[in-house]
């Protein structure tokens, strides 16, 4: 059963750090491209390629960084300087498959 598995969320504060966890299964994880989304509208924010490529939207630029760990099937999101706009529930994605997310909020 292909299942990914989001931990890490949390609240902090406007400036704050977090990182998330994905844990997949089921999958040849290595092989696939996997992303970050935020939110009910499924807003994209980064990708981690089967190559260790990393692509990011455009508004977390520079603040956050996406990683794996190929031989423990996970995904990382490193977000630095939060700001209050990135709250909301972010998922971990493989093609058609979702996580349950995970519920970042960042307020003063």
């Amino acid at each position: 059963q292909v299942q990914l598995v989001e931990s890490g969320g949390g609240s902090v504060q406007p400036g704050g750090s977090l990182t998330l966890s994905c844990q997949a299964s089921g999958f040849g994880f290595s092989s696939y491209n996997l992303r970050w989304f935020r939110g009910k509208g499924a807003r994209w924010v980064a990708s981690s390629t089967s190559g260790n490529g990393t692509l990011y939207a455009d508004s977390v630029k520079g603040r956050f960084t996406v990683s794996r760990d190929n031989d423990k099937n996970t995904i990382y999101l490193q977000m630095n300087n939060l700001k209050p706009e990135d709250s909301g529930l972010y998922f971990c994605n493989f093609a058609d498959v979702w996580g349950q997310g995970t519920q970042v909020t960042v307020s003063a």
